[in-house]
């Protein structure tokens, strides 16, 4: 069998993967596929930690006249992370998995506070790592969250499982010529502002070389796929693009 191609990943898990079919709060059906995407992979020897949004249970942002005040609605967004992460928790050690969930914000009774030195420990006795609640601050994205904690932690790569299979130069729903986009470099992702990742998590990845790969989530396998090197996807590096991917194919 062959070997995975990478030895530490950090993958991030949007919010909306926990829905399902639902769409907005937890699917107890789609955690548990989820958990079991990621024991899989964890099995292989790797050491595996997870970030984990929370867009299933509060949306921050809207365009309501009564939408909360930005900072409250952040922090609520940080606290609707953590029940995605016990729930994860809860599904993985069902199938048998050791694991914690560390939070940003202190909440020493379902979890505990995030210790970069404690996380990797973790990491070392093979148990994988639940992050929530974002960076603890306001203004950041848990995409942030995820470069930031890949690159304390010396992740090989961010895995960063969506409801979208890769990233397009247009919007695939609009227009049927949208060409699906392989690899992009940094700067490419940073100027065509892709709506698919933060741009601060994409600078951040820049700086710390983490290389960062959009997948689809929801489809059986793929994570797995990612792992043993597969092409799936969008990669966002510095490398530069496969000669036989061209850098696009069709959607």
């Amino acid at each position: 069998m062959a070997a995975p191609r990478y030895k530490r990943i950090l993958v991030k898990l949007s919010g909306e993967a926990f829905a399902g079919d639902e769409r907005v709060g937890i699917e107890p059906a789609a955690v548990h596929r989820l958990a079991q995407e990621l024991k899989e992979v964890h099995d292989l020897g790797l050491d595996l930690a997870v970030v984990v949004g929370g867009g299933n249970i509060f949306r921050a942002r809207s365009r309501s006249p009564y939408d909360l005040e930005r900072v409250t609605a952040d922090y609520m967004g940080m606290v609707a992370s953590v029940l995605n992460a016990l729930a994860l928790q809860d599904a993985l050690e069902k199938l048998g998995s050791f694991t914690r969930v560390q939070t940003a914000i202190e909440m020493h009774e379902v979890a505990e506070p995030y210790i970069r030195r404690r996380a990797i420990r973790h990491l070392e006795k093979g148990r994988i790592v639940i992050f929530a609640a974002g960076t603890g601050n306001p203004y950041f994205t848990t995409d942030t969250a995820a470069a930031l904690r890949a690159a304390e932690l010396g992740a090989q790569a961010i895995l960063k499982g969506s409801t979208v299979d890769a990233i397009y130069d247009r919007d695939p729903k609009l227009d049927a010529n949208a060409q699906r986009l392989t690899h992009l470099d940094y700067m490419e992702a940073l100027t065509r502002r892709i709506k698919a990742l933060d741009a601060t998590a994409i600078s951040l990845s820049q700086e710390t070389s983490v290389p960062i790969i959009l997948f689809d989530i929801r489809q059986p396998g793929n994570l797995k796929r990612v792992v043993m090197g597969e092409a799936i996807g969008t990669v966002i590096s510095s490398e530069a693009a496969p000669e036989s991917a061209g850098g696009a194919e069709g959607a």
